[in-house]
């Protein structure tokens, strides 16, 4: 299906969330790594999400207690939190703090890692992946900081397989 260009590479983001209840967002610009004329696309092996309190010393205990935090990344910009059953969703994580020890909330347990073969992984033909963060909780008391890694590949797609990805993401945004 796809022809690697490159080696597996590591793209990286920080969100900071400053405020409960409220939808934070960034991007990775991968306007480098796309080329339609060519076909080339980003081939998504895996997402990892790394949770921080206000300082890359302190833990999110610190930060926050008694809530959830939630995450996604996603190649089109749906401006909040989707269901997981949106065809935009790449990873998704939860982190569950509960500091009075009474544990109640589910656990995210979207695929995050896509396979080890090379024809493992999630394509991507647009130019941008974007990240929304909320926090829901009652408490909080310092900024949270959330580290998105997502390791990645360059491949040449067939004119088929390129022309495919790319309709069901233009099909995905309706």
């Amino acid at each position: 299906m796809a022809a690697r260009k490159t080696s597996m590479f590591t793209l990286t983001e920080r969100l900071t969330i400053t405020a409960i209840d409220t939808a934070t967002f960034a991007t990775i610009d991968l306007g480098s790594y796309v080329d339609v004329g060519d076909r080339q696309a980003i081939q998504v092996h895996s997402v990892d999400y790394i949770f921080q309190g206000a300082t890359a010393s302190t833990s999110t205990t610190g930060s926050i207690a008694n809530g959830q935090t939630m995450v996604q990344v996603t190649d089109l910009n749906r401006g909040g939190l989707v269901f997981a059953n949106d065809r935009a969703v790449i990873s998704s994580a939860a982190l569950t703090v509960d500091t009075d020890g009474f544990m109640s909330k589910e656990t995210d347990l979207f695929p995050d890692n896509f396979g080890k073969g090379s024809d493992d992984g999630r394509f991507v033909v647009n130019d941008q992946l974007y990240i929304t963060a909320l926090l829901d909780q009652s408490s909080f008391s310092a900024d949270l900081n959330i580290t998105v890694r997502v390791n990645a590949s360059i491949v040449t797609l067939s004119s088929k397989d390129f022309m495919a990805i790319a309709i069901q993401s233009t099909a995905a945004d309706n």
